[in-house]
């Protein structure tokens, strides 16, 4: 695996780096000691899957409070998405910057987003599959959202927004 890292302190971005033969091709997407190697500390503790039959559809932007707060490894495994990390650490330089990065599932890269960032994405292609690895189980309690239009972040999404849920559209703008 490959790991660049994003503007954002402690987000990458995860290259695969197959091994092809007449067979087609083999790659290892998850590997602590690799993760590890680049500084990363993650350890998944649970795994989810979206689904998104339309392109234009956002989901985001999440985040859970401590002492849940959670890192994530999100890959897209069918389609291709748009992906924002938002870093709402308060001691971070990058505090309420935001950086972008376009996942497709035939290019198989992924991104690690740290604890203290939210997430979201929007889908560029119909039927778009992404799978979650995260470090802290949901906690419905714990959970939290930052507006994927808040205007302090101008987040520029790449297309117009076909679906959202009524729980993304009105998540809280951000204060000072």
């Amino acid at each position: 695996m490959r790991f660049t890292p994003l503007e954002i302190p402690g987000a990458f971005r995860v290259d695969l780096e197959p091994i092809a033969d007449e067979r087609g091709f083999f790659a290892r997407w998850w590997c602590e000691e690799e993760f590890t190697a680049h500084g990363i500390t993650f350890r998944p503790v649970q795994a989810s899957t979206g689904v998104s039959p339309r392109a234009g559809t956002v989901r985001g932007l999440h985040f859970q409070l401590d002492p849940v707060a959670e890192a994530k490894f999100v890959r897209c495994t069918r389609g291709a998405i748009w992906d924002v990390v938002v870093d709402l650490r308060p001691d971070s330089p990058t505090h309420r910057c935001w950086c972008s990065i376009e996942l497709r599932a035939d290019q198989g890269a992924g991104v690690f987003v740290p604890a203290g960032c939210a997430h979201g994405y929007q889908t560029l292609e119909a039927d778009t599959e992404v799978q979650y690895m995260m470090s802290a189980r949901y906690t419905p309690a714990l959970a939290r959202g930052v507006r994927f239009d808040d205007p302090r972040l101008g987040i520029r999404w790449p297309r117009e927004v076909a679906t959202i849920s009524e729980r993304d559209r009105t998540w809280p703008l951000l204060t000072d």
